[in-house]
């Protein structure tokens, strides 16, 4: 299972999100402090994340990037070096 894989299941069995959306920005940071380099598969360390959930209701914008740093502890602390947050609520985000 791909990282980018093993983040979507774990984030839509936390949050149930309405919309998850995970970008693989890897290869824009190809030479940058934590990019794997060509011998790591398909690069996998800097990641964009949209999510909009009802778990983020009455949660601050500093709280909900804990909820979403907790869930994805093991990837943060393996292969991901970098991960970008967008966060919301259904409301938010007119869902």
């Amino acid at each position: 299972m791909s990282v980018a894989q093993s983040m979507e299941t774990k984030l839509t069995r936390a949050l149930k999100p309405v919309r998850l959306v995970i970008e693989d920005d890897s290869a824009r940071h190809a030479g940058h402090a934590g990019h794997p380099g060509a011998g790591h598969k398909g690069g996998e360390s800097h990641f964009n994340l949209d999510i909009v959930s009802a778990v983020f209701a009455g949660q601050s914008r500093v709280a909900r990037q804990r909820i979403v740093y907790q869930i994805l502890q093991d990837e943060l602390a393996g292969p991901v070096h970098a991960l970008s947050l967008k966060t919301a609520t259904p409301e938010e985000a007119g869902l």
